[in-house]
């Protein structure tokens, strides 16, 4: 049976993929107002325990509703840990701190080493995610429109802070891990993982910020603590959701190319809400990295069409 435009029979329309895929980054992408906002109040590290507390909690009730449990199965809970810290708490802490020393535009540059080590890990340990001139293309485009967006200045300061940047390096390399991990080792459901690797995110991060920063002391105010819910009930819990879906029926390599989009998405929230300067540069990043997922994307595989997604 041929793909259809819609979810009909257990088929799955690619369409709906891509429209997945767009608000994943239009989530992830609007995660930097809500920080900016949110740690004006409160420490980073409890910005972050909130933010995945909240997603734990949220995802957790969507498991039971449907009728689900999570596994007792001690193997699927080491897999859950492996997500929870290395693609979560760990991304959030290193990125977080090198974010304090390193601009902006220069932390989007580095973020844009995930979707290269992503194609390079996924041609080393998943059979169907080669590495290609077509991909390698692709991933140079959008990389190229991460430069276009920030410009060529934001190398100025490489090197500056060499500590910082190898930290957000290390946060963009944790992602691509993860992201490969999923992709290759995973079979549980979609939901289940969301929940599992935000529970065990929690339960690690949850303690640490209340040993280090105290959050008690804190006197936020209430467009901190919003911000900090939208940060777990979005940017967290949905689009982790989205995230686990999409992995599975994209495939890393694919899936990775968000990374572009969300630098020159978070120029544009920056743009239309917080009243900041218009760059026509945006909407040229822009082009060249939709031009750039269109090149890595191609045509999706047969094995990936026929897979379910959960």
């Amino acid at each position: 049976m041929q793909l259809q435009d819609r979810t009909v029979d257990g088929e799955h329309s690619p369409w709906l993929d891509y429209a997945l895929f767009a608000l994943v980054a239009v989530t992830w992408s609007s995660s930097f107002l809500f920080i900016k906002v949110a740690v004006a109040d409160i420490g980073p590290l409890s910005v972050t325990a909130g933010r995945i507390l909240i997603a734990a909690l949220i995802l957790y009730a969507f498991v039971r509703i449907r009728g689900h449990a999570l596994p007792s199965d001690p193997s699927a809970w080491a897999r859950f840990a492996v997500i929870g810290v290395v693609g979560n708490v760990t991304p959030f802490f290193l990125i977080g701190y090198g974010e304090q020393s390193v601009d902006s535009g220069l932390a989007a540059i580095l973020m844009g080493a995930m979707p290269v080590v992503t194609i390079v890990l996924a041609h080393l340990v998943i059979p169907d995610e080669p590495f290609t001139l077509r991909r390698g293309a692709g991933v140079a485009m959008g990389f190229g429109g991460v430069i276009v967006l920030v410009g060529v200045d934001a190398l100025g300061g490489f090197g500056a802070s060499t500590f910082a940047q190898l930290a957000i390096l290390g946060g963009a390399v944790c992602y691509s891990i993860s992201t490969v991990f999923v992709r290759r080792t995973v079979t549980l459901s979609g939901p289940q993982l969301a929940a599992g690797s935000q529970i065990v995110g929690a339960t690690v991060v949850v303690p640490l910020a209340l040993v280090v920063e105290r959050p008690w002391t804190f006197a936020p105010s209430a467009s901190a603590l919003w911000s900090m819910g939208m940060l777990g009930v979005f940017s967290t819990a949905v689009a982790t959701l989205i995230y686990f879906r999409l992995v599975k029926r994209l495939g890393a390599g694919k899936l990775s190319q968000v990374n572009y989009l969300i630098p020159v998405l978070g120029a544009a929230w920056g743009m239309i809400f917080l009243g900041e300067r218009f760059n026509p540069s945006t909407f040229v990043a822009l082009a060249m990295v939709l031009t750039g997922i269109a090149i890595v994307s191609g045509r999706r595989s047969a094995a990936a069409s026929r897979e379910p997604a959960r």
